[in-house]
């Protein structure tokens, strides 16, 4: 698979498919694990990081399942504008993307599984899934974990757990991410009250695309901060049972107070931002992105019809940055940027 071909598809995570799909946009868990015998990244030799890259990319490969094969990407071999694209589906991080050295990611062809080589950790795996589902999640990256751990020694302590570069891995090194979509929270002004209790709960709150980026469009990511001294099991399960149904219920109350009381100013706001992005000649992609999370909640509520969720989300990855280039064949300044995602969309709308 080339990364041309990912760039003709939706994406795993937005896919608007499964449990509470109306607020919660994917589920992740990460785990952070380290090659006993080798220094944390940061201390690697060249040689060294090389070294462990075709280690690692070799037990992959030896896992990987003949029904969703894994693609490999050499991330030291990858343009730039190939390696914003794979952030861009939530398949690499931006440290990954932008540090040096020999590094590379494997993915499924399905996109649920991610794993990262000579990021933070030696390894960072991943699944992703669209909607509310923890347990799936959870046992998919379990059993790769499993596989793995039955070729690689991890650096393990029987006191801490695992040993990762950053003390908030050691432990479990489980990282639970939920992406919620909360604009009825931002609407009626409950979104910081909500926020605080997060942080309050040592919940991160982080935007679209994780660590170092700010919520645009009303999408927040809400992850655990600490792992050890807990069990993956109870991590998950206060996430499963507590924190996130608790935020959704949050949302949807807030959803029905804006219908009962609020009806014809919410479908004013939904209505323009459509008419929006009809007419722009030039666009940027964050005002894409407060335009679409607009239409992504009047299509839940069954107040817009003129573009369903599938499509919605088509718009939404096509037009950041690296894909929009990707689809144009042509490296693009700011302002041509702008104009050609106001193009694209008004073609995907049939308007042009």
């Amino acid at each position: 698979m080339s990364l041309n071909d990912l760039t003709g598809l939706t994406g795993e995570w937005l896919r608007g498919e499964g449990p509470r799909n109306d607020v919660v946009i994917s589920t992740r868990v990460r785990l952070a694990r380290n090659v006993r015998g080798y220094p944390f990244v940061p201390r690697l030799s060249a040689a060294q990081r090389a070294e462990l890259s075709d280690l690692l990319r070799g037990g992959i490969h030896a896992i990987s399942p003949g029904q969703d094969p894994f693609a490999y990407v050499d991330l030291s071999e990858a343009t730039d504008l190939d390696r914003q694209v794979l952030v861009e589906r939530h398949l690499i991080s931006r440290q990954l993307a932008e540090t040096d050295g020999s590094r590379g990611v494997a993915f499924s062809r399905s996109e649920t599984v991610s794993l990262m080589i000579n990021e933070e950790d030696h390894l960072r795996m991943q699944s992703i899934r669209s909607g509310f589902r923890l347990d799936e999640v959870w046992d998919e990256i379990d059993r790769i974990d499993d596989l793995l751990e039955q070729r690689f020694e991890y650096a393990f302590h029987p006191r801490f757990g695992y040993l990762t570069a950053c003390p908030t891995n050691v432990g479990t090194g489980i990282r639970v991410s939920v992406m919620l979509h909360l604009p009825a929270l931002k609407l009626t002004s409950e979104i910081e009250r909500v926020l605080r209790a997060a942080k309050d709960m040592r919940l991160a709150v982080r935007g679209l695309f994780g660590e170092g980026t700010e919520a645009t469009g009303d999408f927040f990511q809400i992850s655990n901060q600490c792992t050890l001294g807990r069990s993956e099991r109870e991590i998950l399960d206060e996430f499963k049972t507590e924190i996130i149904p608790r935020i959704v219920d949050y949302e949807s109350e807030a959803r029905c107070a804006l219908v009962r009381d609020r009806g014809v100013a919410l479908d004013d706001k939904i209505w323009r931002s459509y008419g929006a992005l009809c007419n722009a000649r030039a666009i940027s992609s964050e005002e894409t992105l407060t335009h679409l999370s607009l239409l992504r909640l009047g299509s839940h509520l069954g107040r817009f019809d003129k573009l369903d969720l599938r499509a919605t989300n088509e718009i939404f990855l096509m037009t950041q940055p690296a894909h929009l280039q990707k689809a144009m064949n042509a490296r693009l300044s700011g302002e041509q940027r702008s104009v050609a995602r106001a193009e694209f969309i008004r073609k995907r709308l049939g308007l042009n």
